[in-house]
């Protein structure tokens, strides 16, 4: 077996690095060099778009605070944890407390806690057999392993409460509102429809969405005459139309009005943290459908291959997160950065606890499957090195997906 190898195979069933550096490390022109990267990419950042930079910065937050979860828990578990990195890769700055060593990598692609003992191709030092994750019980190993996650639901959780307290939850807001002018000649237009015009019914049915006026509009044939009530700020009025065919299909009605009926609605603190708390559990079930769409390799290549490809489900990259992140703090503020970050955080969680490794849910399922072969107080032990191969096709589709996604980030941007 090669060094490389080896290596590789030992940091993927351990989750980190396995190698401490007790003396720390804080020089080298790699280190000014890295440090004089990062400083030009922020300065870019912050004056191409402050918000993009301010979206970032919420991504190394959330980072940092799913690593703060595995920390936290292991140290009340009980287990040892080693290192506390952010980034992977060399070292460029680190220190020693105690038996911790923390610090900054040179590859910004995420972070990681060494917790000592992960499996049974990660050897323990004699004494502190006590302290090994994989000795632990199982709803301790549960609690370390699933903390990353459950404190991305909680990041989510409180963004999403802080903007529905101020800002509102973005949903129907049960006013049928023109948007914009009705097309020239249309039967809108005839009959007087005005822009800022609230649809209040039409030919005599209430409707209360968008959709619903569509489906209203639809229902009828071309040549048909109905009324529309309206609100004219606070007047009512009431006009009437003839429908006429719809352009791109003569055999549906068209009335033609620009309308929609969805905006930021207020609540109070109370009803804020229960729309939360549904939005991240049904976040959470949507992400699960999109974390297959996005793994699954034809996918991958038909994003980049083909041009009609569906933009929602493509594969995408911190550069397009951060496009998306700025262009909606150019069109809505802080709270659409809020609103991004508070997804990305569901999307992420629900992403790392995929039952294979190197994923947090690969070491979750590892340790279901030992609690469940265990018999009559006798732990059962996996043979990790069995799934080392599964783990580096895992790992090779990472990689397909970060190239794929950073190529159509630069030639198609999301922003």
């Amino acid at each position: 077996m090669s060094e490389f190898y080896r290596k590789f195979r030992d940091e993927i069933v351990a989750g980190g690095d396995t190698v401490n550096q007790p003396k720390p490390v804080n020089e080298g022109k790699s280190n000014w060099l890295t440090l004089a990267v990062l400083t030009v990419l922020v300065v870019w950042l912050g004056m191409n778009n402050a918000w993009t930079l301010l979206f970032v910065f919420g991504l190394l937050m959330s980072v940092f605070l799913h690593e703060v979860g595995h920390f936290v828990t292991a140290r009340w578990s009980g287990m040892k944890v080693t290192q506390f990195y952010m980034g992977f890769g060399p070292r460029l700055w680190s220190r020693q407390r105690g038996e911790l060593e923390y610090g900054f990598r040179a590859f910004p692609l995420g972070a990681f806690v060494r917790i000592i003992g992960m499996s049974n191709l990660d050897p323990v030092e004699p004494g502190e057999e006590d302290r090994a994750y994989m000795n632990k019980s199982y709803p301790k190993r549960m609690l370390v392993i699933t903390a990353g996650s459950l404190m991305h639901a909680i990041i989510a959780f409180v963004l999403f409460v802080g903007v529905y307290a101020t800002a509102g939850r973005y949903a129907e807001t049960g006013r049928v509102a023109v948007v914009e002018s009705p097309a020239v000649d249309s039967p809108a237009d005839r009959a007087g429809v005005l822009r800022d015009d609230i649809i209040v019914a039409f030919d005599g049915v209430p409707v209360a969405t968008r959709d619903e006026l569509v489906a209203e509009i639809t229902a009828r044939a071309p040549g048909d005459t109905v009324s529309v009530d309206l609100l004219r700020g606070d007047a009512p009025l009431s006009v009437s139309a003839e429908l006429a065919a719809n352009p791109s299909d003569p055999a549906v009605a068209f009335f033609g009005v620009s309308t929609w009926s969805l905006d930021y609605v207020d609540h109070n603190v109370f009803e804020s943290i229960g729309y939360a708390a549904y939005d991240v559990v049904d976040g959470a079930v949507r992400s699960v459908v999109g974390v297959f769409t996005v793994l699954n390799p034809l996918n991958i290549i038909d994003s980049v291959v083909n041009e009609d490809a569906d933009p929602t489900s493509r594969p995408s990259t911190v550069v397009g997160a951060s496009q998306l992140g700025g262009e909606l703090g150019r069109q809505e503020g802080l709270k659409g950065v809020l609103m991004l970050l508070a997804g990305v955080n569901i999307f992420v969680g629900v992403f790392n606890l995929f039952p294979l490794l190197p994923f947090d849910g690969g070491h979750a399922a590892i340790a279901t499957y030992e609690r469940i072969r265990s018999r009559k107080g006798v732990p059962y032990r996996a043979d990790v090195g069995k799934m080392v191969p599964v783990a580096t096709a895992v790992v090779a589709l990472l990689a397909m997906l970060l190239l794929a996604g950073l190529y159509l980030d630069i030639t198609q941007p999301l922003g």
